[in-house]
């Protein structure tokens, strides 16, 4: 198997192997071409662009992610990423002394760090349960719902986690908290386009994405979706001006929508990442993807003591998969600016760019792949891994 035909609408730099789609997804020439047009569009007349143009266009993006969501637009607020978005929904859950935010032990620590900051500032508490191991749906569904306490004021979830890379059962949670009146605000990243949304259909209060993960949409393009029941509530942690600027009738997106001069186009921009992605390059991109993943993981698997993590089974991943690493002497936790030494010696040694760190004392390696990567590019990563291992093993 060689390259993917769309390899080439992506210009990555030649001498690295990138690996880390999960992280930071890279965007098409179509789709970059198109935030550097609206942005040019906004220098040509800026008062035309803002004041007259930005919300019927951010109208119009949104409802074309809105077709692939499976939702209504009127539903959806294109915002920076899913890190805003769960901010904004920080700043809209009223809590008092006593009441609690539960959250699980995979969840991301950014997202981590925006409840803990909410409840201190409200006098409230996070809680995390912890998800069997590793994560089985009826299991997963069942530990989620024994956590849910009268004091439980939201449930805060990932659609994929991001470190351990498992897809959670997420309707039946959603099933599970609505049985307890427990509102879910669902942090979503990664599903974007690796999984098939329906966002209406869910279950959830909220729902945090961010469009340069797998949809390949421009840096700085997410949205928010929020459930009608919730509209009313909404509050933005950034104060401006708050109406439509265009003197539009109001809407709950306004105070979001207008948050000072800024240039709207990856938000814009990220109607096109849709429009690229078709139904056909959507089936293809998880097909390949996940092809290179499985196969690279199978070799992952066959070094001693790789083990696979949260994710047994091939049918449990799409287009990102971690394993476990064994942790040998001198190793050190690393996550989020301070790298494991194996991801260190991947990109200075190798030219490869991976994700690999510690979750809840365990050592992993996480793979992405994307339309742009080749099989000889997954061989050359898993084959310097077991190289580095096996210095390891001999180092101890």
């Amino acid at each position: 198997m060689t390259g993917h035909p769309l390899a080439s609408e992506w210009d990555l730099d030649p001498a690295c192997v990138y690996l880390n789609h999960g992280s930071f997804g890279p965007s098409p020439r179509p789709v970059r071409e198109a935030r550097e047009a609206w942005s040019r569009r906004l220098e040509r007349q800026p008062m035309r662009h803002f004041c007259r143009e930005m919300e019927i266009e951010l109208d119009r993006a949104g409802e074309v992610l809105a077709g692939l969501l499976h939702t209504q637009p009127d539903r959806l607020v294109l915002l920076d990423n899913a890190t805003f978005a769960m901010n904004v929904v920080a700043a809209s859950t009223p809590l008092k002394p006593g009441d609690e935010v539960l959250l699980t032990d995979h969840e991301y620590g950014a997202v981590r760090n925006i409840w803990q900051a909410r409840c201190r500032a409200a006098g409230a508490r996070t809680a995390s349960v912890s998800l069997p191991f590793p994560p089985r749906p009826t299991e997963t569904t069942a530990a989620i719902a024994a956590a849910l306490k009268p004091e439980t004021k939201l449930l805060v979830v990932s659609h994929v986690t991001s470190a351990t890379a498992c897809v959670l059962p997420l309707r039946e949670i959603c099933q599970a908290a609505r049985q307890r009146s427990v509102p879910v605000c669902v942090d979503g990243p990664h599903a974007l386009a690796m999984l098939d949304l329906q966002l209406d259909s869910l279950g959830c209060d909220y729902y945090c994405g961010s469009g340069h993960k797998w949809l390949c949409g421009p840096f700085g393009s997410g949205f928010l979706w929020v459930h009608p029941r919730r509209r009313d509530a909404i509050q933005t942690p950034i104060v401006s001006w708050g109406g439509s600027i265009a003197g539009r009738p109001a809407s709950w997106k306004d105070s979001l929508q207008w948050l000072g001069t800024r240039d709207p186009a990856p938000l814009l921009a990220l109607a096109d990442a849709v429009r690229f992605f078709t139904p056909d390059v959507l089936a293809e991109y998880r097909r390949w993807s996940h092809a290179l993943i499985s196969a690279a993981r199978q070799r992952l698997l066959q070094i001693p003591d790789v083990t696979p993590f949260c994710t047994p089974a091939e049918t449990d991943f799409v287009s990102m998969a971690a394993v476990e690493l064994p942790q040998t002497a001198g190793w050190k936790p690393g996550y989020h600016g301070h790298p494991d030494s194996l991801q260190i010696q991947l990109r200075d040694r190798h030219g490869i760019e991976v994700l690999t760190g510690s979750w809840s004392g365990r050592r992993f390696l996480r793979l992405s792949a994307h339309l742009y990567n080749t099989p000889q590019q997954l061989e050359l990563c898993t084959a310097a891994v077991a190289e580095i291992l096996q210095q390891e093993r001999r180092d101890r």
